[in-house]
Protein backbone atom coordinates (compact mmCIF):
# COMPACT_ATOMS: atom_id res chain seq x y z
CA UNK A 1 0.00 0.00 0.00
CA UNK A 2 1.80 3.44 -1.23
CA UNK A 3 1.92 6.91 0.90
CA UNK A 4 1.17 9.77 -1.05
CA UNK A 5 5.15 10.60 -0.33
CA UNK A 6 6.12 7.93 -1.84
CA UNK A 7 3.76 8.45 -4.72
CA UNK A 8 5.57 11.44 -5.90
CA UNK A 9 8.79 10.17 -6.29
CA UNK A 10 7.70 6.62 -8.64
CA UNK A 11 8.59 6.35 -11.63
CA UNK A 12 6.20 4.97 -14.45
CA UNK A 13 8.29 2.40 -16.20
CA UNK A 14 10.35 1.00 -13.24
CA UNK A 15 7.98 1.09 -10.40
CA UNK A 16 4.54 -0.16 -12.95
CA UNK A 17 2.73 2.87 -12.31
CA UNK A 18 0.21 5.03 -14.08
CA UNK A 19 -0.77 8.58 -13.53
CA UNK A 20 -3.63 9.72 -14.42
CA UNK A 21 -5.38 13.43 -13.75
CA UNK A 22 -8.06 12.48 -15.79
CA UNK A 23 -11.07 14.85 -17.11
CA UNK A 24 -11.95 17.13 -14.36
CA UNK A 25 -9.96 14.58 -11.96
CA UNK A 26 -11.76 11.72 -13.46
CA UNK A 27 -10.82 9.12 -15.57
CA UNK A 28 -13.67 7.05 -18.06
CA UNK A 29 -14.36 3.65 -16.14
CA UNK A 30 -14.86 1.83 -19.58
CA UNK A 31 -15.02 3.29 -23.56
CA UNK A 32 -18.27 5.22 -23.26
CA UNK A 33 -19.52 7.39 -26.14
CA UNK A 34 -15.71 7.38 -27.56
CA UNK A 35 -15.63 5.79 -31.23
CA UNK A 36 -11.98 5.65 -31.85
CA UNK A 37 -10.03 2.12 -30.11
CA UNK A 38 -6.75 4.14 -29.30
CA UNK A 39 -9.39 6.44 -27.23
CA UNK A 40 -11.93 4.29 -26.07
CA UNK A 41 -8.36 1.80 -24.43
CA UNK A 42 -7.89 5.25 -22.09
CA UNK A 43 -10.10 4.08 -19.61
CA UNK A 44 -9.75 2.52 -16.09
CA UNK A 45 -10.75 -0.94 -17.25
CA UNK A 46 -8.03 -0.63 -20.05
CA UNK A 47 -5.09 0.51 -17.65
CA UNK A 48 -6.33 -3.02 -15.32
CA UNK A 49 -5.89 -4.85 -18.45
CA UNK A 50 -2.47 -3.28 -19.27
CA UNK A 51 -0.84 -3.62 -15.85
CA UNK A 52 -2.31 -7.32 -15.35
CA UNK A 53 -0.41 -8.00 -18.71
CA UNK A 54 2.67 -6.85 -17.56
CA UNK A 55 2.88 -8.47 -14.19
CA UNK A 56 1.13 -6.37 -12.30
CA UNK A 57 1.11 -2.73 -11.15
CA UNK A 58 -0.88 0.54 -9.87
CA UNK A 59 -3.45 3.20 -12.08
CA UNK A 60 -2.50 6.24 -9.68
CA UNK A 61 -6.04 8.72 -10.19
CA UNK A 62 -5.65 12.35 -9.23
CA UNK A 63 -1.96 12.82 -9.80
CA UNK A 64 -0.02 14.47 -12.97
CA UNK A 65 1.67 12.28 -14.58
CA UNK A 66 4.75 14.98 -14.84
CA UNK A 67 7.83 14.45 -12.38
CA UNK A 68 7.55 14.37 -8.94
CA UNK A 69 4.08 14.27 -9.49
CA UNK A 70 1.78 16.59 -8.01
CA UNK A 71 -1.80 15.83 -6.35
CA UNK A 72 -4.54 17.74 -7.99
CA UNK A 73 -7.32 15.17 -6.61
CA UNK A 74 -9.98 13.20 -7.53
CA UNK A 75 -13.62 12.30 -7.02
CA UNK A 76 -13.49 9.06 -8.59
CA UNK A 77 -15.34 6.79 -7.20
CA UNK A 78 -15.67 8.92 -3.99
CA UNK A 79 -18.03 6.75 -1.67
CA UNK A 80 -18.05 3.63 -3.97
CA UNK A 81 -14.71 2.19 -4.01
CA UNK A 82 -15.80 -1.15 -3.27
CA UNK A 83 -18.73 -0.90 -5.93
CA UNK A 84 -15.55 -0.23 -8.13
CA UNK A 85 -13.45 -2.79 -7.31
CA UNK A 86 -16.18 -5.83 -7.50
CA UNK A 87 -16.97 -4.21 -11.19
CA UNK A 88 -13.72 -4.26 -12.43
CA UNK A 89 -13.63 -8.12 -11.07
CA UNK A 90 -16.63 -8.71 -13.05
CA UNK A 91 -15.63 -6.76 -16.23
CA UNK A 92 -12.25 -8.36 -16.61
CA UNK A 93 -11.76 -11.29 -14.10
CA UNK A 94 -8.95 -9.54 -12.68
CA UNK A 95 -9.08 -9.42 -8.26
CA UNK A 96 -7.96 -5.65 -7.95
CA UNK A 97 -7.32 -3.60 -4.68
CA UNK A 98 -8.75 -0.29 -4.68
CA UNK A 99 -7.67 2.45 -1.88
CA UNK A 100 -8.02 6.02 -1.77
CA UNK A 101 -5.17 8.76 0.13
CA UNK A 102 -5.44 12.00 1.00
CA UNK A 103 -2.87 14.90 0.89
CA UNK A 104 -4.31 16.61 3.63
CA UNK A 105 -5.93 14.09 5.58
CA UNK A 106 -7.33 16.21 8.59
CA UNK A 107 -9.25 18.15 5.80
CA UNK A 108 -9.62 15.10 2.99
CA UNK A 109 -8.06 17.57 0.43
CA UNK A 110 -5.91 16.18 -1.88
CA UNK A 111 -7.74 13.22 -2.66
CA UNK A 112 -5.89 9.92 -4.67
CA UNK A 113 -7.75 7.45 -5.75
CA UNK A 114 -5.01 3.92 -6.28
CA UNK A 115 -5.39 0.41 -7.98
CA UNK A 116 -3.50 -1.47 -7.17
CA UNK A 117 -3.64 -4.59 -10.36
CA UNK A 118 -2.26 -7.99 -9.39
CA UNK A 119 -0.23 -9.93 -12.27
CA UNK A 120 -1.65 -11.85 -14.56
CA UNK A 121 -1.27 -15.75 -14.02
CA UNK A 122 1.66 -17.77 -16.11
CA UNK A 123 0.62 -18.14 -19.49
CA UNK A 124 -2.62 -15.81 -18.82
CA UNK A 125 -3.33 -13.02 -20.96
CA UNK A 126 -6.42 -10.66 -20.25
CA UNK A 127 -8.04 -8.36 -23.26
CA UNK A 128 -9.96 -5.33 -23.14
CA UNK A 129 -13.03 -5.39 -25.82
CA UNK A 130 -11.43 -8.31 -27.47
CA UNK A 131 -7.77 -6.50 -27.43
CA UNK A 132 -4.64 -7.84 -25.12
CA UNK A 133 -3.08 -4.45 -24.46
CA UNK A 134 0.10 -3.33 -22.82
CA UNK A 135 1.26 0.04 -22.51
CA UNK A 136 3.62 1.93 -25.06
CA UNK A 137 4.68 5.01 -23.68
CA UNK A 138 1.66 6.99 -22.45
CA UNK A 139 -0.44 4.71 -24.96
CA UNK A 140 -2.16 1.68 -24.63
CA UNK A 141 -1.63 0.13 -27.60
CA UNK A 142 -2.76 -4.05 -28.90
CA UNK A 143 -0.12 -6.35 -27.86
CA UNK A 144 2.46 -7.12 -30.40
CA UNK A 145 2.51 -11.07 -31.77
CA UNK A 146 6.31 -11.80 -29.86
CA UNK A 147 4.84 -10.53 -26.49
CA UNK A 148 1.62 -12.49 -26.96
CA UNK A 149 3.28 -15.57 -28.06
CA UNK A 150 6.19 -15.62 -25.02
CA UNK A 151 3.45 -15.29 -22.62
CA UNK A 152 0.71 -18.01 -23.96
CA UNK A 153 4.02 -20.20 -24.18
CA UNK A 154 4.97 -20.19 -21.11
CA UNK A 155 5.27 -22.91 -18.25
CA UNK A 156 5.29 -22.66 -14.61
CA UNK A 157 8.29 -22.41 -12.92
CA UNK A 158 8.73 -25.47 -9.94
CA UNK A 159 9.42 -23.21 -6.95
CA UNK A 160 9.34 -25.73 -4.55
CA UNK A 161 12.43 -27.30 -6.41
CA UNK A 162 14.07 -23.85 -6.05
CA UNK A 163 17.09 -23.26 -3.67
CA UNK A 164 16.00 -21.17 -0.70
CA UNK A 165 18.95 -18.66 -0.65
CA UNK A 166 20.49 -18.15 2.97
CA UNK A 167 18.33 -21.44 3.99
CA UNK A 168 20.81 -23.67 5.91
CA UNK A 169 20.15 -27.38 7.61
CA UNK A 170 19.91 -26.18 11.07
CA UNK A 171 16.98 -24.22 9.77
CA UNK A 172 15.10 -27.50 9.20
CA UNK A 173 12.85 -28.98 12.61
CA UNK A 174 14.32 -32.63 13.50
CA UNK A 175 11.12 -33.64 14.83
CA UNK A 176 8.85 -32.99 11.55
CA UNK A 177 12.39 -34.95 9.51
CA UNK A 178 11.35 -37.70 12.32
CA UNK A 179 7.58 -37.20 11.23
CA UNK A 180 8.39 -37.77 7.22
CA UNK A 181 10.78 -40.09 7.88
CA UNK A 182 8.00 -41.97 9.74
CA UNK A 183 5.53 -41.87 7.00
CA UNK A 184 7.67 -42.53 4.55
CA UNK A 185 8.51 -46.12 6.07
CA UNK A 186 4.94 -46.80 6.44
CA UNK A 187 4.08 -45.89 2.99
CA UNK A 188 6.74 -47.48 1.11
CA UNK A 189 6.68 -50.49 3.71
CA UNK A 190 10.42 -49.69 3.94
CA UNK A 191 11.07 -49.49 7.72
CA UNK A 192 15.21 -49.45 6.39
CA UNK A 193 14.37 -46.25 5.79
CA UNK A 194 13.96 -44.86 9.64
CA UNK A 195 18.08 -45.75 9.80
CA UNK A 196 18.84 -43.65 7.05
CA UNK A 197 20.24 -40.19 8.37
CA UNK A 198 18.17 -36.69 8.18
CA UNK A 199 21.14 -35.63 5.18
CA UNK A 200 20.56 -38.64 3.63
CA UNK A 201 16.95 -38.79 3.53
CA UNK A 202 16.95 -35.45 2.31
CA UNK A 203 19.35 -35.89 -0.85
CA UNK A 204 16.93 -39.03 -1.32
CA UNK A 205 13.80 -37.07 -1.41
CA UNK A 206 15.70 -34.40 -3.49
CA UNK A 207 14.61 -32.15 -0.64
CA UNK A 208 18.57 -30.74 -0.30
CA UNK A 209 21.11 -30.35 -3.07
CA UNK A 210 24.16 -30.39 -1.38
CA UNK A 211 24.65 -27.89 0.93
CA UNK A 212 21.56 -25.83 -0.70
CA UNK A 213 18.13 -26.25 0.56
CA UNK A 214 14.91 -26.20 -1.17
CA UNK A 215 11.82 -23.97 -0.81
CA UNK A 216 9.90 -27.28 -0.73
CA UNK A 217 12.14 -28.59 2.31
CA UNK A 218 11.96 -25.18 4.34
CA UNK A 219 8.11 -25.08 3.96
CA UNK A 220 7.58 -29.07 4.61
CA UNK A 221 10.02 -29.37 7.08
CA UNK A 222 11.32 -25.41 8.64
CA UNK A 223 11.47 -23.98 11.71
CA UNK A 224 9.02 -21.66 12.87
CA UNK A 225 11.79 -18.88 13.06
CA UNK A 226 12.56 -19.69 9.46
CA UNK A 227 9.43 -20.04 7.36
CA UNK A 228 8.62 -16.77 9.23
CA UNK A 229 12.00 -15.07 7.41
CA UNK A 230 11.64 -17.01 4.20
CA UNK A 231 8.41 -17.24 3.75
CA UNK A 232 6.11 -15.23 6.13
CA UNK A 233 3.12 -15.33 3.64
CA UNK A 234 3.31 -19.49 3.60
CA UNK A 235 1.04 -19.54 6.67
CA UNK A 236 -2.29 -21.22 6.71
CA UNK A 237 -4.83 -19.02 9.11
CA UNK A 238 -7.99 -20.52 10.25
CA UNK A 239 -11.04 -18.53 11.24
CA UNK A 240 -14.32 -19.07 13.42
CA UNK A 241 -17.00 -17.71 12.81
CA UNK A 242 -20.26 -18.57 14.67
CA UNK A 243 -22.73 -17.99 11.71
CA UNK A 244 -22.77 -18.07 8.34
CA UNK A 245 -23.33 -13.95 7.41
CA UNK A 246 -20.55 -12.54 9.93
CA UNK A 247 -18.18 -10.94 8.25
CA UNK A 248 -15.57 -10.41 11.30
CA UNK A 249 -14.04 -13.48 12.91
CA UNK A 250 -14.49 -14.50 16.46
CA UNK A 251 -10.68 -15.89 16.72
CA UNK A 252 -7.99 -16.66 13.90
CA UNK A 253 -4.77 -18.98 14.51
CA UNK A 254 -2.26 -18.55 12.81
CA UNK A 255 0.00 -22.07 11.99
CA UNK A 256 2.92 -21.08 10.70
CA UNK A 257 5.28 -24.13 11.24
CA UNK A 258 6.58 -26.98 9.31
CA UNK A 259 4.19 -28.71 7.17
CA UNK A 260 4.49 -32.00 8.81
CA UNK A 261 3.83 -30.78 12.18
CA UNK A 262 1.24 -27.97 11.49
CA UNK A 263 -1.02 -30.54 9.34
CA UNK A 264 -1.78 -32.84 12.77
CA UNK A 265 -2.62 -30.06 14.82
CA UNK A 266 -4.90 -27.57 12.15
CA UNK A 267 -6.95 -30.84 11.52
CA UNK A 268 -7.32 -31.40 15.80
CA UNK A 269 -8.36 -27.56 16.25
CA UNK A 270 -11.35 -28.53 13.28
CA UNK A 271 -12.37 -31.40 14.87
CA UNK A 272 -12.74 -29.56 18.39
CA UNK A 273 -15.44 -27.69 16.57
CA UNK A 274 -17.06 -30.44 14.77
CA UNK A 275 -20.31 -31.85 15.27
CA UNK A 276 -22.20 -34.22 14.05
CA UNK A 277 -25.25 -35.90 12.47
CA UNK A 278 -27.23 -39.47 13.30
CA UNK A 279 -28.60 -41.55 10.59
CA UNK A 280 -30.91 -44.38 11.56
CA UNK A 281 -31.09 -47.19 8.94
CA UNK A 282 -33.28 -49.73 10.26
CA UNK A 283 -32.38 -50.39 13.95
CA UNK A 284 -28.79 -49.19 13.29
CA UNK A 285 -27.90 -45.56 13.96
CA UNK A 286 -24.76 -44.52 13.26
CA UNK A 287 -23.35 -40.47 12.83
CA UNK A 288 -21.81 -38.85 9.85
CA UNK A 289 -19.58 -35.82 11.16
CA UNK A 290 -20.47 -32.32 9.89
CA UNK A 291 -16.99 -32.36 8.54
CA UNK A 292 -15.69 -35.76 7.00
CA UNK A 293 -11.71 -35.94 8.24
CA UNK A 294 -10.27 -37.44 5.03
CA UNK A 295 -12.05 -34.49 2.93
CA UNK A 296 -10.53 -31.96 5.37
CA UNK A 297 -7.00 -33.07 5.43
CA UNK A 298 -7.31 -34.11 1.44
CA UNK A 299 -8.97 -30.34 1.03
CA UNK A 300 -6.04 -28.71 3.33
CA UNK A 301 -3.18 -30.72 1.74
CA UNK A 302 -4.25 -29.61 -1.61
CA UNK A 303 -4.17 -26.04 -0.69
CA UNK A 304 -0.45 -26.82 0.66
CA UNK A 305 1.05 -28.61 -2.09
CA UNK A 306 -0.67 -26.52 -5.41
CA UNK A 307 -1.36 -22.88 -3.98
CA UNK A 308 1.31 -20.49 -5.36
CA UNK A 309 3.61 -19.35 -3.30
CA UNK A 310 4.99 -16.33 -5.27
CA UNK A 311 1.98 -14.28 -3.79
CA UNK A 312 1.87 -12.90 -0.84
CA UNK A 313 -0.88 -14.30 0.38
CA UNK A 314 -2.02 -17.00 3.25
CA UNK A 315 -4.23 -20.51 2.81
CA UNK A 316 -7.48 -19.04 4.70
CA UNK A 317 -9.67 -21.89 6.30
CA UNK A 318 -13.19 -20.05 7.44
CA UNK A 319 -14.78 -21.96 9.67
CA UNK A 320 -18.67 -21.88 10.51
CA UNK A 321 -21.09 -23.86 12.31
CA UNK A 322 -22.21 -25.86 9.46
CA UNK A 323 -19.67 -24.93 6.59
CA UNK A 324 -15.70 -24.39 5.72
CA UNK A 325 -14.63 -22.44 3.23
CA UNK A 326 -11.09 -22.49 2.19
CA UNK A 327 -9.27 -19.98 0.11
CA UNK A 328 -6.11 -20.05 -1.84
CA UNK A 329 -3.52 -18.25 -3.51
CA UNK A 330 -3.65 -18.85 -7.34
CA UNK A 331 -5.50 -19.69 -9.60
CA UNK A 332 -5.95 -23.77 -10.50
CA UNK A 333 -3.01 -25.51 -11.97
CA UNK A 334 -2.27 -25.35 -15.63
CA UNK A 335 -4.74 -26.81 -17.46
CA UNK A 336 -7.19 -27.66 -15.09
CA UNK A 337 -10.94 -25.69 -15.09
CA UNK A 338 -13.45 -25.82 -12.89
CA UNK A 339 -15.25 -27.99 -15.35
CA UNK A 340 -12.49 -30.39 -15.38
CA UNK A 341 -11.16 -31.24 -12.19
CA UNK A 342 -12.52 -34.60 -12.25
CA UNK A 343 -11.50 -35.38 -15.83
CA UNK A 344 -8.04 -34.37 -16.47
CA UNK A 345 -4.62 -34.82 -14.90
CA UNK A 346 -3.16 -31.36 -13.57
CA UNK A 347 0.84 -30.48 -14.04
CA UNK A 348 1.79 -29.76 -10.51
CA UNK A 349 2.63 -25.89 -9.57
CA UNK A 350 5.00 -27.23 -6.81
CA UNK A 351 5.86 -31.16 -8.09
CA UNK A 352 9.08 -31.69 -5.88
CA UNK A 353 6.96 -30.82 -2.79
CA UNK A 354 3.88 -32.99 -4.32
CA UNK A 355 5.95 -35.58 -5.04
CA UNK A 356 7.16 -35.58 -1.41
CA UNK A 357 3.52 -35.86 -0.05
CA UNK A 358 2.81 -38.49 -2.18
CA UNK A 359 5.54 -40.27 -1.06
CA UNK A 360 4.63 -39.84 2.09
CA UNK A 361 1.25 -40.77 1.89
CA UNK A 362 0.05 -37.21 2.64
CA UNK A 363 -1.57 -36.91 -0.92
CA UNK A 364 -2.74 -39.34 -3.16
CA UNK A 365 -1.76 -39.32 -6.70
CA UNK A 366 -2.65 -36.74 -9.00
CA UNK A 367 -5.98 -36.40 -9.53
CA UNK A 368 -7.35 -38.98 -6.90
CA UNK A 369 -7.15 -36.24 -3.80
CA UNK A 370 -9.81 -34.25 -5.40
CA UNK A 371 -11.98 -37.73 -6.25
CA UNK A 372 -11.88 -38.46 -2.36
CA UNK A 373 -13.10 -34.82 -1.87
CA UNK A 374 -16.07 -35.05 -3.99
CA UNK A 375 -16.75 -39.10 -3.65
CA UNK A 376 -16.93 -39.18 0.38
CA UNK A 377 -18.69 -35.90 0.39
CA UNK A 378 -21.97 -37.15 -2.05
CA UNK A 379 -21.88 -40.01 -0.49
CA UNK A 380 -22.44 -38.82 2.96
CA UNK A 381 -25.80 -36.73 1.74
CA UNK A 382 -24.35 -33.43 1.37
CA UNK A 383 -24.30 -30.75 -1.51
CA UNK A 384 -21.58 -31.18 -3.84
CA UNK A 385 -17.90 -29.28 -3.10
CA UNK A 386 -18.18 -26.11 -4.13
CA UNK A 387 -15.28 -24.47 -6.82
CA UNK A 388 -17.34 -21.95 -8.00
CA UNK A 389 -16.47 -18.84 -6.63
CA UNK A 390 -12.95 -19.62 -8.04
CA UNK A 391 -10.79 -17.83 -10.52
CA UNK A 392 -7.73 -17.08 -12.08
CA UNK A 393 -6.12 -15.53 -8.96
CA UNK A 394 -7.61 -17.92 -6.06
CA UNK A 395 -9.28 -21.33 -5.30
CA UNK A 396 -12.06 -21.05 -3.03
CA UNK A 397 -13.24 -24.47 -2.02
CA UNK A 398 -16.98 -24.57 -0.14
CA UNK A 399 -17.94 -27.51 1.88
CA UNK A 400 -21.48 -27.74 3.49
CA UNK A 401 -22.16 -29.95 6.57
CA UNK A 402 -25.65 -30.30 6.29
CA UNK A 403 -26.75 -33.80 5.23
CA UNK A 404 -29.41 -32.78 2.70
CA UNK A 405 -31.05 -36.02 1.62
CA UNK A 406 -29.84 -38.59 4.64
CA UNK A 407 -32.02 -41.26 2.21
CA UNK A 408 -29.69 -40.52 -0.83
CA UNK A 409 -26.45 -41.02 1.15
CA UNK A 410 -27.80 -44.26 2.73
CA UNK A 411 -28.68 -45.65 -0.66
CA UNK A 412 -25.12 -44.67 -2.12
CA UNK A 413 -23.34 -46.29 0.96
CA UNK A 414 -25.70 -49.75 0.45
CA UNK A 415 -25.17 -49.40 -3.33
CA UNK A 416 -20.94 -49.77 -2.67
CA UNK A 417 -21.39 -52.39 -0.23
CA UNK A 418 -22.86 -54.68 -2.32
CA UNK A 419 -20.42 -54.24 -5.16
CA UNK A 420 -17.13 -55.93 -5.56
CA UNK A 421 -14.12 -54.05 -4.98
CA UNK A 422 -13.30 -53.61 -8.69
CA UNK A 423 -16.95 -52.46 -9.36
CA UNK A 424 -17.63 -49.95 -6.88
CA UNK A 425 -19.09 -46.62 -8.29
CA UNK A 426 -16.68 -44.46 -9.28
CA UNK A 427 -16.48 -41.09 -8.01
CA UNK A 428 -17.79 -39.63 -11.92
CA UNK A 429 -20.80 -41.69 -11.33
CA UNK A 430 -21.70 -40.89 -7.99
CA UNK A 431 -21.40 -37.34 -8.77
CA UNK A 432 -24.16 -38.54 -12.02
CA UNK A 433 -26.44 -40.09 -9.12
CA UNK A 434 -26.70 -36.53 -7.45
CA UNK A 435 -27.04 -34.68 -10.58
CA UNK A 436 -29.42 -36.69 -12.12
CA UNK A 437 -30.89 -36.45 -8.34
CA UNK A 438 -31.25 -32.97 -8.23
CA UNK A 439 -33.21 -32.54 -11.65
CA UNK A 440 -29.58 -31.69 -13.58
CA UNK A 441 -29.15 -34.21 -16.08
CA UNK A 442 -27.62 -31.97 -18.55
CA UNK A 443 -24.74 -31.69 -16.09
CA UNK A 444 -24.14 -35.40 -16.51
CA UNK A 445 -21.78 -36.80 -19.22
CA UNK A 446 -22.95 -39.39 -21.94
CA UNK A 447 -20.41 -41.79 -21.00
CA UNK A 448 -21.50 -41.78 -17.34
CA UNK A 449 -24.80 -41.73 -17.98
CA UNK A 450 -24.75 -44.76 -20.08
CA UNK A 451 -23.02 -46.52 -17.20
CA UNK A 452 -25.71 -45.66 -14.62
CA UNK A 453 -28.29 -46.93 -17.01
CA UNK A 454 -25.96 -50.38 -17.91
CA UNK A 455 -25.84 -50.56 -13.69
CA UNK A 456 -29.84 -49.93 -13.63
CA UNK A 457 -29.55 -47.15 -11.01
CA UNK A 458 -30.86 -44.89 -13.82
CA UNK A 459 -33.78 -44.84 -16.07
CA UNK A 460 -34.61 -43.91 -19.55
CA UNK A 461 -38.55 -42.36 -20.23
CA UNK A 462 -40.21 -40.72 -22.72
CA UNK A 463 -38.64 -40.29 -26.13
CA UNK A 464 -37.29 -37.39 -28.33
CA UNK A 465 -37.77 -34.50 -26.94
CA UNK A 466 -39.68 -35.35 -23.82
CA UNK A 467 -36.58 -37.90 -22.75
CA UNK A 468 -35.84 -37.91 -19.44
CA UNK A 469 -33.67 -39.65 -16.63
CA UNK A 470 -34.75 -40.65 -13.54
CA UNK A 471 -33.20 -42.56 -10.56
CA UNK A 472 -34.11 -46.16 -10.60
CA UNK A 473 -36.93 -48.02 -9.31
CA UNK A 474 -35.14 -49.08 -6.98
CA UNK A 475 -34.04 -46.20 -5.26
CA UNK A 476 -37.70 -45.09 -4.48
CA UNK A 477 -38.02 -48.94 -3.41
CA UNK A 478 -35.13 -48.16 -1.12
CA UNK A 479 -36.49 -45.04 0.65
CA UNK A 480 -40.12 -45.62 0.85
CA UNK A 481 -41.25 -43.49 -1.78
CA UNK A 482 -42.59 -45.62 -4.47
CA UNK A 483 -45.57 -42.48 -5.01
CA UNK A 484 -42.63 -40.40 -6.12
CA UNK A 485 -41.51 -43.28 -8.81
CA UNK A 486 -44.58 -43.62 -10.13
CA UNK A 487 -44.68 -39.43 -10.92
CA UNK A 488 -41.43 -39.23 -11.76
CA UNK A 489 -41.82 -41.79 -14.49
CA UNK A 490 -44.89 -40.78 -16.02
CA UNK A 491 -46.52 -43.73 -14.77
CA UNK A 492 -48.72 -41.81 -12.55
CA UNK A 493 -50.16 -39.54 -15.66
CA UNK A 494 -50.90 -42.54 -17.64
CA UNK A 495 -52.40 -44.19 -14.68
CA UNK A 496 -54.41 -40.67 -13.95
CA UNK A 497 -55.50 -40.77 -17.73
CA UNK A 498 -56.89 -44.40 -17.96
CA UNK A 499 -58.47 -43.96 -14.46
CA UNK A 500 -60.23 -40.73 -15.82
CA UNK A 501 -61.34 -42.49 -19.04
CA UNK A 502 -62.70 -45.32 -17.46
CA UNK A 503 -64.90 -43.24 -15.15
CA UNK A 504 -66.25 -41.31 -17.71
CA UNK A 505 -66.89 -44.06 -20.09
CA UNK A 506 -68.83 -45.66 -17.29
CA UNK A 507 -70.61 -42.67 -15.43
CA UNK A 508 -70.47 -40.44 -18.77
CA UNK A 509 -69.69 -36.87 -16.87
CA UNK A 510 -67.79 -35.71 -13.65
CA UNK A 511 -66.81 -32.84 -11.63
CA UNK A 512 -63.64 -31.83 -10.73
CA UNK A 513 -64.17 -33.14 -7.18
CA UNK A 514 -65.08 -36.57 -8.57
CA UNK A 515 -61.44 -36.64 -10.47
CA UNK A 516 -59.81 -35.18 -7.02
CA UNK A 517 -61.49 -37.95 -5.26
CA UNK A 518 -60.86 -40.69 -7.83
CA UNK A 519 -57.08 -40.15 -7.71
CA UNK A 520 -56.30 -39.11 -3.96
CA UNK A 521 -53.63 -40.60 -2.88
CA UNK A 522 -51.52 -40.43 -5.78
CA UNK A 523 -51.66 -36.70 -6.69
CA UNK A 524 -53.03 -33.61 -4.98
CA UNK A 525 -55.91 -31.76 -6.16
CA UNK A 526 -53.98 -29.23 -8.02
CA UNK A 527 -52.23 -31.74 -10.34
CA UNK A 528 -55.75 -33.76 -11.10
CA UNK A 529 -56.47 -29.81 -11.99
CA UNK A 530 -53.05 -29.33 -14.17
CA UNK A 531 -54.20 -32.47 -15.83
CA UNK A 532 -57.95 -32.27 -16.34
CA UNK A 533 -57.60 -28.55 -17.74
CA UNK A 534 -54.70 -30.05 -20.08
CA UNK A 535 -56.76 -32.65 -21.48
CA UNK A 536 -59.71 -30.44 -22.08
CA UNK A 537 -56.94 -28.23 -23.94
CA UNK A 538 -56.31 -31.13 -25.94
CA UNK A 539 -60.04 -31.71 -26.61
CA UNK A 540 -59.96 -34.97 -24.61
CA UNK A 541 -62.22 -33.33 -22.60
CA UNK A 542 -65.17 -31.07 -22.83
CA UNK A 543 -66.06 -28.50 -20.32
CA UNK A 544 -69.61 -27.48 -19.43
CA UNK A 545 -70.86 -25.60 -17.06
CA UNK A 546 -69.49 -22.59 -14.89
CA UNK A 547 -68.13 -22.16 -11.32
CA UNK A 548 -69.36 -24.94 -9.22
CA UNK A 549 -71.74 -25.83 -11.79
CA UNK A 550 -68.99 -27.13 -14.02
CA UNK A 551 -68.56 -30.18 -15.22
CA UNK A 552 -66.86 -32.69 -17.78
CA UNK A 553 -67.62 -35.16 -20.52
CA UNK A 554 -66.00 -37.44 -22.84
CA UNK A 555 -64.44 -35.23 -25.63
CA UNK A 556 -64.58 -36.14 -29.59
CA UNK A 557 -61.04 -37.32 -29.42
CA UNK A 558 -61.42 -39.44 -26.27
CA UNK A 559 -61.45 -42.93 -28.63
CA UNK A 560 -57.58 -42.50 -29.19
CA UNK A 561 -57.36 -41.15 -26.08
CA UNK A 562 -55.08 -43.51 -24.48
CA UNK A 563 -52.83 -43.48 -27.59
CA UNK A 564 -52.50 -39.83 -28.16
CA UNK A 565 -52.57 -39.32 -24.68
CA UNK A 566 -49.62 -41.68 -23.42
CA UNK A 567 -47.54 -40.25 -26.71
CA UNK A 568 -47.94 -36.86 -25.68
CA UNK A 569 -47.38 -37.45 -22.31
CA UNK A 570 -43.60 -38.98 -23.37
CA UNK A 571 -42.67 -36.33 -26.35
CA UNK A 572 -45.07 -32.85 -25.36
CA UNK A 573 -48.18 -32.14 -27.22
CA UNK A 574 -46.21 -29.37 -29.11
CA UNK A 575 -43.69 -32.20 -30.83
CA UNK A 576 -47.02 -34.62 -31.59
CA UNK A 577 -48.68 -31.00 -33.36
CA UNK A 578 -45.33 -30.63 -35.31
CA UNK A 579 -45.67 -34.21 -36.58
CA UNK A 580 -49.43 -33.32 -37.64
CA UNK A 581 -50.62 -36.03 -35.05
CA UNK A 582 -52.63 -33.98 -32.97
CA UNK A 583 -54.61 -30.81 -34.59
Amino acid sequence: MWTIDQLKFLKESEDRVEFKKGEHGNVAYDGGSRTKPNERRRCILGYVTALCNENGGSLIIGMEDSYPHKVVGTSQSKGAIGLLESNIYKDTGIRPYVYELYEKPDTEEGRVLVIDVPSRPIGKVYKFEDVALMRVGEELKPMSDEVYLKIIQEQEPDFSMQVCLDAVLDDLDDKAIGVMKQKYAQKQNNYDFLTLSNAQLLSDLELIKGDKITNAAVILLGKEDAIRRFFPHAAVCLEYRNNDNQIEFDNRVVYREAFFLMIERLWYDINLRNGKFQVKDGPYIYDIPYFNEDVIREAINNAVAHRDYRKNSETVIKLYPQKIVITNAGGFPLGVTINNLLTVPSTPRNRLLTDVLSKTGIVERSGQGIDKIFRNTISEGKDMPDYSFSDDFYVELRLSAVIKDKAFALFIETEQKRLPQDKKLSVAEIVGLCEIHSGNVGMVDKNTLLSLLKRGLVEKHGKTSGTRYILSKGYYEFVGNESEYVKQSGAMSHQAISAITAYLFENKKAKMKDFSVLLEGYMTRRQVKSLVDKLVEEKMLIQNGKGIGTYYEIGEAILDGSKIIAKAIDIGFDELRRRGELQ
